[in-house]
């Protein structure tokens, strides 16, 4: 960390900005983690498609197959690798407090920007906004580092924009990633991003939302490696263009990635999202590797179609 506790909003508003990815983990075939493989992706993200900031060990990094000393491997293997080259945030997410302070701590000590933090599944119904209030505020009197939430269906329920706006006022909180409809991150830029950076994972909506909400932070999901090679950098050059307000150049480069964004959606198995990615990796050249379980791999036609879909997409080498 390059800030204390106090200065954790006013760096994060510096430099927490342009695309951020959420990592894949590559594993290898006997489903160890493959640092190596971790490696030479990063330095092709950071380097050759100039993404500016890591999700690591979230959802797309199969975080929920990991042992805790996995996690904090992954931590690691991330700072060194950005080291120069990119930021990092930390999912520290867990349903056991211990886990995620723990995790918080060390993704501090070894040298992170942030950390991520999902809203816990609740078992109950009452009292909800109370629980997340008290919840986040003893992350934070714990730990120093930035925080950002995280709100996702998967929890069973969404912070509400009032709720996030209230969570808002936390010292070390920096920003979210709000995986909800559109009016509902809508109304929280308008009530928070004074506070924190708003931001969500979908990419087709990014240009709308730099061009409408003023923002300058994607976090984050995998397209930005998924839609993009060290030639063809189209979302890195529709987002340069937006926010140097060159508005019909970013809407017609945008434009041109839909044959790409729908090679990718139409292919990809409903129930195989993180083994199609992988798969798509590998096509361009990435380090794609296997799934861990319960995480089901692609067939072999599944992967036929995806194969032949991704050649005419017109995506360059």
């Amino acid at each position: 960390m390059d800030y204390g506790r106090s200065d954790a909003k006013a760096y994060a508003r510096e430099h927490m900005k342009g695309i951020w990815a959420a990592a894949l983990m590559p594993f290898t075939g006997d489903l160890r983690i493959d640092e190596d493989g971790f490696r030479e992706n990063v330095r092709h993200w950071t380097e050759g498609l100039g993404i500016e900031g890591l999700f690591v060990t979230g959802k797309q990094g199969e975080f929920f197959s990991m042992s805790v000393d996995e996690r904090k491997r992954s931590f690691e293997l991330a700072v060194e690798a950005t080291r120069g080259r990119g930021q990092t945030i930390m999912s520290c997410s867990d349903q056991n407090m211990d886990v995620v302070i723990e995790l918080a701590r060390h993704a501090a000590d070894v040298g992170a920007d942030y950390i991520v933090v999902h809203a816990p599944a609740l078992h109950f119904h009452s009292a909800r906004d109370e629980t997340l209030l008290g919840y986040y505020r003893a992350i934070a009197e714990q730990v120093d580092i930035g925080i950002a939430l995280w709100s996702h269906p998967d929890s069973g329920y969404l912070m509400s924009p009032e709720l996030c706006n209230r969570l808002a006022d936390i010292e070390t909180v920096v920003a979210i990633k709000y995986s909800v409809p559109r009016p509902l991150y809508s109304e929280l830029t308008a009530l928070a991003s004074d506070r924190i950076q708003v931001s969500t994972a979908s990419e087709e909506e990014w240009l709308d939302n730099i061009l409408e909400l003023d923002w300058r932070l994607y976090l984050c999901s995998s397209p930005p490696f998924l839609l993009q090679t060290a030639t063809d950098r189209r979302m890195h050059d529709y987002t340069r263009a937006a926010f140097e307000g060159r508005v019909d150049d970013a809407r017609s480069i945008s434009a041109s990635l839909d044959p790409v964004r729908a090679a990718l959606k139409g292919t990809r198995p409903a129930e195989k999202p993180h083994a199609h990615q992988k798969y798509w990796q590998e096509l361009l050249g990435q380090v794609g590797g296997r799934v861990r379980g319960p995480l089901l791999e692609l067939t072999e036609d599944e992967k036929r179609i995806t194969r032949e879909a991704f050649e005419q997409c017109g995506l360059g080498s």
